[in-house]
């Protein structure tokens, strides 16, 4: 009997585990359902390259059209799972359909986090996380006027970036002390912030907003301090809440997303998941995490679809993720602590520069402002848990690879 799996969600680790599951054999049916109507593609452009007009919605694609009537991949689009029967392994759909499966990977990703403030229902206030989001963002930065953008992470920082870049007047809310210290710590999060400034985007840290007001259209965003910002366009982008819902009566292991193990599998047997809705094991860290990242959606999807196979390797690659903000680019690797020895390679306020990051000695993560091939490099000594000599981090002209080689020595001896 042909056996069928089921891939919920078409997104980049549905894709690239619905396009693994061929190439390495499988030969049943293969069901990859998502809740757009558009093909599998990229998000990380939609920040940048499609707001800003350098790519087209079909070139953020994963694969091409052709690609699944080929490979006999069964696309379900504009179709959402409502329920998870987790004895029968049958997917529900929205649409009253059910598909019995041999074994489900859950692919379903993260969902906006909605601020609870009056006004979201306004025209002119936006989301950023799919194509039909970026390009009515898109129309709306090219008639310029005021752009308030809530939330300075990195998406909000890509798009002011870009919404500068295209003439408007932009202000970025964040209700933290500081942009981007979650991720990139205070001191170069506050460096980044001052490379906007110096760009024309005006920010406000330490801001709560109340309400958006306007009549039918967003003209307004008040604070709780009682500002009051004039507004063409609102973009709020305050982090995303992974994907679980249509789950959560399954009696699936959920804690910050979906649990998995070491190869990709929930606590209900053939079920899997990848990508951002993923929480999984990691033994660098000492603990479970969920990664938002493009490369982790990417490696884990095609790993879980190996571990479905049977092929089962524990997934372990090290943390990776950038961001383009304008001109500037930001490589983050491995993990990073508020307590860590920071080493630095270059002069941070030159905006090129690598701070490495040392617990008890080991190399645990590395942050690149610029800097891309030695992030690249270090991810390496991340993973074989390099214990570097300081001196030579901080030298620019030693090369990585033989601090790797050099400390290696040093453990054999």
């Amino acid at each position: 009997m042909t056996e069928t799996y089921v891939v919920v969600g078409a997104s980049l680790a549905g894709a690239r585990a619905a396009e693994t599951l061929r190439s390495e054999g499988f030969e049943g049916r293969i069901v990859l359902v998502g809740g757009e109507y558009h093909l599998p593609y990229d998000r990380p452009p939609l920040s940048k390259e499609v707001i800003l007009g350098r790519k087209e919605p079909d070139e953020t694609r994963i694969h091409p059209a052709e690609f699944y009537s080929k490979n006999d991949i069964e696309l379900l689009l504009g179709v959402r799972m409502t329920r998870l029967d987790p004895r029968e392994r049958r997917v529900e759909l929205d649409g009253g359909a059910v598909i019995r499966a041999e074994k489900v990977l859950l692919c379903t990703g993260t969902t906006p986090r909605r601020p609870d403030v009056p006004g979201l229902e306004l025209d002119g206030v936006h989301f950023l996380r799919s194509i039909g989001d970026a390009l009515a963002i898109r129309d709306a930065l090219r008639a310029g006027g005021s752009v308030v953008i809530i939330g300075g992470g990195l998406i909000g920082m890509e798009l002011a970036a870009s919404a500068v870049a295209l003439g408007n007047d932009v202000t970025v809310l964040e209700r933290e002390a500081g942009l981007l210290r979650r991720v990139l710590g205070v001191q170069i999060g506050d460096r980044l912030a001052r490379w906007h400034s110096e760009r024309g985007v005006h920010i406000r840290t330490g801001a709560e907003v109340a309400r958006l007001s306007g009549r039918g259209r967003v003209r307004w965003v008040h604070t709780t301090d009682g500002d009051v910002i004039a507004a063409d366009l609102v973009v709020i982008g305050i982090g995303v809440v992974p994907a679980v819902a249509a789950v959560a009566d399954s009696g699936i292991r959920i804690d910050n997303g979906i649990v998995v193990d070491g190869f990709c599998e929930t606590s209900l047997p053939g079920v899997y998941a990848a990508g951002d809705v993923a929480c999984r094991p990691d033994e660098r860290a000492g603990r479970h995490v969920r990664l938002e990242h493009w490369h982790n959606a990417q490696n884990q999807g095609m790993a879980a679809a190996r571990a479905m196979l049977g092929k089962r390797e524990p997934y372990r690659e090290v943390p990776w993720f950038w961001s383009d903000q304008g001109e500037t680019n930001i490589q983050v690797a491995g993990h990073r602590g508020a307590g860590d020895d920071v080493v630095w390679r270059g002069d941070p306020e030159s905006m090129e520069f690598t701070a490495f990051h040392l617990h008890d000695g080991v190399l645990t993560g590395v942050i690149g402002v610029n800097r891309r091939r030695e992030v690249r490099m270090a991810m390496s000594l991340i993973d074989k848990q390099v214990r570097p000599d300081r001196a030579l981090l901080a030298d620019p002209s030693a090369d990585l690879r033989g601090i790797g080689e050099s400390a290696a020595r040093a453990r054999g001896a």
